[in-house]
């Protein structure tokens, strides 16, 4: 048996050849671009054929008769048992011009090719989508009842299959496949379509909430699934068995079929994500009228965030279209040419785990991007201010580390000289390290150098604010100590929109930057004793969001972290945080990492998350539970303005420490 294939290097059409040379005897003929016959070797490998038995053909799809030469259409003609029609488009996002021309003229070009080497079958692979938003049963005999074909893809099925039954001057044969997934046993899989877009938000779910809290799932219309391997095995036995297969159709599906939320729930369960026990009914929102959401997405700030979540999320946006998918398929024939042949499409429940644990492993879209901190700063201009110690300090060497152009400010010269020696034995002699004396709480400070960094490194494309000074106080102790306030202010908070509003002009010109500020997990709990300090750090939280908002067209980020405490020489006058787990500083310089890489809008620690949720679900609990640590925790000797360095912890405080342990505050 001689056969052709079209669409042999694709993710089916490789598993079919694979089939037919399976077959004693045979040969396949198959299409290739001019060009890429030195891609071949793997197909080979794959098929464990050569040259002999898998041959090339040069072509093109878009060409009359494929744009096969003469000579090998008279070498081909008379020989073809059967041409398999299988390269297409399988992209819903695809614009509309490329699918028209490889999924319609490219049948068109076969049908052609076919009757022009005499072939004794076609066998074209086309789709249930041929059926468009058909509402109801579509049988394996129908065709022209197809509805709802807006869609370019649907529609280009379509019409593709319409020019097989129309224009085809050879026997035919269709095959519909449902929406095929990898390999049932080996869950193999070669792109990201279909059901696979709704893993990364369940790979969300399952890294955010425990796999024991219940779940919202959307339920919506019937989904049709099917391995790639049952296609295969299907296709390549009705095509060899059924007697008479002139002008008939074989729907190559699922017999159960699933609901969209059934679907989400299985492979939920596969990623040991969170169970959907609660489903809403996606078919809710089919009341409001097609010409109110066209007029709602005429909108531009509801088409921007409905892009932003899509795009978020990580699912097309034509992919929402069929949630409410409503055709079911019937496949009395195909049941029948495969009945006793031991071939059935297996249960999805079966093998859906295998089909996660391939994608979570080779095709998760996290794995091709570049997450390391080289990729996101390396040949950037870093400014890390406060970095002549402490967590500016781990975080600079890591920059320079990463071959940033690292740039470190403070108010100690001697400080900074040292600081710049130990990033360079950390980072090598090679490191591009710069160092600045600057008060970014002094105005005029501030403003000559923010000038000299655009003069002189053409601006700051990542701005670390970490300067900054905390105070451990009660505010019963601080009366008389108003300066406390305003001193804290005034490098917390005004000494950060300095730098920051002094660098944001040179990055709104070059429409890029990231700004990473160092806030507090006082923030989030409302810690007592650190009025000042939260205060300030509040106030930033408060500018960045508005920034943020402000900035999100321009190219320009922000990320506020939430720091929880850190072994640093800012908190060693307060004797008490000996007794506490803190971050060492690089744990805190591994979080600013996280930031530039990322780019998340927040960072926060689990304890930060939980105190923030309290304040608002139960904001008097909160208040009594703050208030229960103010008094199990006392002032500093320093702060009370008193000698002594030992911290006096009551038996609660220190079993509240135990409890504790490992959490970092």
């Amino acid at each position: 048996m001689h056969y052709f294939v079209t669409g042999a290097t694709g993710f089916i059409g490789k598993r079919l050849v694979k089939a037919l040379l399976a077959r004693r005897g045979s040969t396949v003929s198959f299409l290739v671009r001019a060009g890429s016959e030195g891609k071949l070797a793997d197909l080979y490998k794959f098929w464990g054929a050569n040259k002999t038995r898998a041959i090339p053909v040069t072509g093109d799809l878009t060409a009359k008769k494929l744009g096969v030469a003469a000579d090998d259409i008279k070498a081909l003609k008379g020989q073809v048992d059967g041409v398999y029609h299988l390269a297409a488009v399988y992209d819903l996002s695809a614009d509309e011009e490329s699918q028209i021309q490889v999924n319609i003229e490219g049948t068109r070009n076969m049908c052609e090719f076919a009757k022009a080497i005499d072939a004794k079958h076609v066998h074209h692979v086309s789709s249930i989508a041929a059926a468009g938003l058909y509402e109801g049963v579509f049988r394996e005999d129908m065709f022209e009842e197809a509805e709802g074909l807006d869609h370019p893809y649907f529609m280009t099925k379509h019409e593709s299959e319409k020019v097989v039954r129309k224009e085809c001057k050879v026997p035919w044969t269709v095959y519909r496949p449902a929406m095929v997934v990898g390999d049932s046993t080996t869950g193999e899989m070669d792109k990201i379509d279909g059901p696979y877009y709704f893993f990364k938000v369940i790979q969300r779910m399952r890294q955010l909430l425990p796999p024991w809290m219940p779940a919202v799932g959307l339920e919506g219309g019937r989904v049709n699934i099917v391995p790639v391997d049952f296609v295969v095995a299907a296709l390549d036995h009705i095509s060899h068995t059924v007697k008479d297969l002139k002008g008939k159709c074989y729907h190559l599906v699922d017999p159960v079929g699933y609901r969209v939320g059934d679907v989400l729930d299985i492979f939920s369960k596969a990623a040991h994500a969170p169970k959907m026990n609660l489903f809403v009914n996606a078919a809710l929102l089919g009341f409001i009228p097609k010409s109110v959401k066209k007029g709602l997405m005429a909108l531009a700030p509801v088409r921007r965030v409905y892009h932003a979540v899509m795009k978020d999320i990580g699912v097309p946006e034509d992919m929402m279209n069929f949630v409410n998918y409503p055709t079911r398929f019937d496949c009395r024939e195909t049941l029948k040419a495969l009945d006793g042949s031991g071939i059935a499409c297996p249960n999805l429940n079966d093998y859906a785990w295998r089909l996660w644990d391939y994608w979570e492993r080779h095709l998760d879209p996290d794995l091709f991007i570049d997450r390391s901190l080289k990729g996101a700063v390396g040949g950037k201009v870093v400014l890390v201010t406060g970095g002549s110690s402490g967590i500016g300090l781990a975080a600079a060497k890591k920059f320079a580390e990463a071959g940033a152009i690292t740039i470190i400010c403070a108010r100690g010269e001697d400080k900074l000289a040292d600081a710049v020696k130990e990033i360079k034995d950390f980072a090598g002699k090679d490191a591009k390290v710069f160092s600045y004396s600057v008060d970014i709480a002094d105005e005029v400070g501030c403003r000559e150098f923010c000038k000299t960094l655009e003069e002189e490194h053409g601006g700051v494309d990542v701005l670390i604010n970490n300067a900054g000074r905390s105070i451990r106080r009660a505010i019963e102790n601080s009366y008389e100590r108003f300066h406390d306030f305003q001193r804290t202010m005034d490098l917390n908070y005004f000494g950060c929109l300095r730098i920051t509003m002094g660098l944001l002009p040179g990055m709104v010109k070059k429409h890029k930057g990231h700004v990473v500020n160092i806030s507090s997990i006082g923030v989030l709990t409302n810690a007592p004793r650190f009025s000042a300090y939260v205060a300030s750090k509040a106030a930033l939280d408060a500018w960045t969001r508005c920034a943020s908002s402000e900035f999100s067209d321009q190219g320009i980020t922000f990320t506020t972290i939430n720091m929880p405490l850190v072994r640093t020489p800012m908190i060693a006058p307060t004797k008490i945080y000996n007794n506490v787990p803190t971050l060492a500083p690089e744990e805190a310089a591994d979080m600013i990492a996280e930031a530039c890489v990322y780019k998340p809008v927040r960072i926060a620690t689990r304890l930060g998350i939980t105190g923030q949720l309290l304040h608002a679900l139960a904001p008097r609990v909160a208040q009594i539970v703050m208030n229960t640590t103010f008094r199990m925790f006392p002032d500093s000797e320093a702060a009370k303005g008193e000698k002594g360095d030992k911290p006096k912890l009551s038996a609660e405080a220190m079993a509240l420490q135990q409890m504790m342990k490992g959490i970092h505050f």
